[in-house]
């Protein structure tokens, strides 16, 4: 690694260059598109720290990064991460050196619904009653809520995933989708069409808010399931943006979605949501917080922003593909030459094996087989799918497992399905999720050494 690519621990920005502001995501979500504009907009350099660009070691008693940034904003997806502490870890090592707004311990207190409850309770703020048991006798027994109707809803989760309202007596699971649940309240507003707040807090302030209307045959309020919006910035009860402000500062969040609900004229902290959306609090407010999060990631890396340009730029929502977007690593020519057997190198983190694999373009999956899949550890389980099998009778019903695939010197990953082909010729078979973009020549062979 040259001295150029990475650093020791920043000095404080010299603002006439501008500060590096790396926001850190792993996705295409709109909002971490309007921040990376926004810091640019406001003068100053955005740097996407993605899976394609992000490398870091420790060096000379040093830690290093490439590319280097002198300020991170935490952007990443956790509740939809197929491996969450491990991109946690990522920012961890910004953390260690870097400030880092929504650092990741305070995203681990705050992803969990019912631990981000309790930190509430503990500080005085006031929530639904809720409660939370882990195997499938306790949860439907003793000290279960008193309302006559309750949420049963996962501890980890967005967009309103999988929620159901069920009676006081209703058995439930501790589990939904593999992932821990718990009941909460039903609080009822008295209203004809149910609503909730949205209040948007950054740096200890309200920069929006927004009424949330379920749909006609709905009671969420989500906006991925088709509630709508409406405007309440200016008509925020005081209270209610109170108890918004407090809540964030109680999870130690520099920025967050608060949801709330008023019953009979108290207001109650329904969710606090670490990685909320933007576009439906735009499309009700006209304001982003996307250029408020961005001064905040400013000024914490030594830099200064004009707070009239950060409002006058809060009154657009860039979503614009940034310049600043590393390239995605390079995919196959289509000239590229696949064999009717190619040797493969499969990994699933464990261990990485060599296998002679089968390449197949009638199959839509690649499959692995399950010596393989236990030699390299592949797991956890991800799904299941209906595999028609060419060598059986009817379907067959398979896990599906990621995996990591090394062609000649490309790796790509895919979700493989898991079978027993110890009756086959080859442990592996290429499915198109693989070979799109390369030629197959059905007359070129791997031999067996």
């Amino acid at each position: 690694m040259s001295e150029a690519s990475g650093s020791d621990p920043p000095k404080t920005a010299d603002t006439a260059a501008g500060v590096r502001v790396g926001v850190l995501s792993f996705h295409n979500s709109k909002e971490t598109k309007a921040i990376l504009n926004a810091v640019r907009a406001l003068g100053h350099e955005p740097v996407w720290l993605r899976e394609e660009n992000v490398r870091s070691w420790i060096e000379d008693e040093s830690l290093r990064f490439d590319p280097d940034v002198e300020v991170v904003a935490n952007r990443l997806l956790t509740t939809k991460a197929v491996q969450p502490l491990d991109d946690l870890g990522v920012a961890t090592s910004y953390a260690a050196s870097r400030p880092v707004l929504n650092p990741p311990d305070v995203v681990v207190r705050a992803i969990h619904k019912y631990g981000a409850a309790a930190t509430l309770t503990a500080a005085g703020i006031p929530v639904p009653e809720a409660y939370l048991a882990l195997s499938h006798r306790t949860i439907n027994e003793g000290n279960r809520l008193a309302g006559e109707r309750a949420v049963h809803k996962s501890a980890i989760g967005t967009n309103g995933d999988r929620m159901a309202v069920v009676g006081a007596d209703d058995a439930v699971s501790p589990y939904i989708a593999r992932r821990r649940a718990f009941l909460q309240e039903f609080i009822d507003t008295g209203t004809e069409r149910p609503f909730d707040v949205r209040a948007y807090v950054v740096g200890g302030r309200v920069v929006a808010a927004m009424k949330r209307y379920a749909p006609s045959d709905e009671w969420r309020t989500n906006v991925a399931v088709g509630g709508e919006v409406e405007d309440f910035t200016a008509d925020l009860p005081e209270e209610a943006a109170r108890l918004s402000r407090e809540a964030a500062d109680a999870l130690d969040l520099d920025y967050a979605g608060v949801d709330l609900l008023c019953r009979d004229g108290a207001w109650y902290v329904l969710e606090v949501n670490v990685t909320a959306g933007f576009k439906g609090l735009f499309e009700a407010t006209g304001i982003s917080p996307a250029p408020h999060i961005a001064a905040l990631a400013i000024d914490r890396g030594g830099g200064r922003v004009d707070p009239d340009r950060v409002a006058e730029l809060a009154e657009t929502l860039d979503d614009s593909v940034p310049e600043c977007k590393p390239p995605t690593d390079p995919e196959p020519e289509r000239s590229t030459t696949i064999g009717y057997t190619e040797r493969v190198t499969v990994s699933a983190g464990q261990q990485a094996v060599d296998v002679i694999a089968k390449s197949d373009t009638g199959a839509q999956r690649t499959s692995i087989d399950f010596d393989v899949a236990a030699e390299i550890g592949a797991g956890p389980i991800i799904d299941t799918v209906y595999v028609k099998s060419g060598s059986r009778t009817g379907r067959q019903k398979r896990p599906v497992v990621e995996i990591d695939v090394k062609i000649g010197n490309r790796w790509q990953t895919v979700t493989a399905s898991i079978e027993d082909r110890n009756h086959m010729t080859y442990p592996v078979l290429l499915g198109r999720d693989l070979l799109d973009g390369y030629r197959v020549d059905i007359t070129k062979r791997e031999r067996e050494e």
